[in-house]
């Protein structure tokens, strides 16, 4: 199973693409950017379009990264800069739990702790096999010279990641 140096992990909310993301960086070496970390503030507001673009384009250049992070926006330059996609595509209930699950943790790829559910990130779960999906399943088809792996369920996810690791050992 052969994957790149330039690793783009996609996504719902709550489908585990930072903890993806962490395991794959203790197999492969490579440097792990959280988008969150780099929109986000810790006092909950954000950087512009334009901040955020300077930022993810600097990034882009480096010679390796795993880039974990949804950003619809940003999807195509995303994967046009990658040689691998990873994609969780997961349905509402996995999601749903994942958001539940991480409510009071500190979290390294986030500036704070969410206590209770965002209702616009319930909402923004819940549509996001109609809005996100879609989007994200043609272009990894007219990029499909990208090496790309798709997962349905965390258990297909978790399976991977240990055959990548024990092949890493190799």
């Amino acid at each position: 199973m052969q994957i790149g140096k330039k690793i783009l992990v996609l996504g719902c909310s709550g489908s585990g693409k930072s903890t993806l993301s962490r395991k794959l960086q203790e197999i492969t070496g490579l440097p792990l950017v959280h988008l969150d970390m780099v929109f986000w503030r810790p006092d909950h507001t954000h950087v512009s379009a334009e901040e955020f673009d300077e930022k993810l384009a600097e990034i882009l250049q480096g010679d390796g990264w795993i880039l974990d992070g949804d950003y619809s926006r940003t999807y195509e330059v995303r994967i046009r800069a990658c040689d691998t996609v990873i994609f969780l595509d997961y349905g509402l209930e996995q999601c749903m739990k994942g958001l539940n699950d991480r409510l009071g943790k500190v979290r390294t790829d986030m500036a704070w702790s969410d206590r209770t559910l965002d209702p616009e990130l319930v909402k923004y779960v819940e549509q996001y096999a109609a809005n996100n999906r879609p989007t994200i399943l043609a272009l990894l088809e007219k990029y499909a010279d990208k090496t790309t792996f798709v997962f349905k369920t965390r258990a297909e996810a978790a399976a991977w990641l240990n055959d990548l690791e024990e092949e890493s050992k190799r």
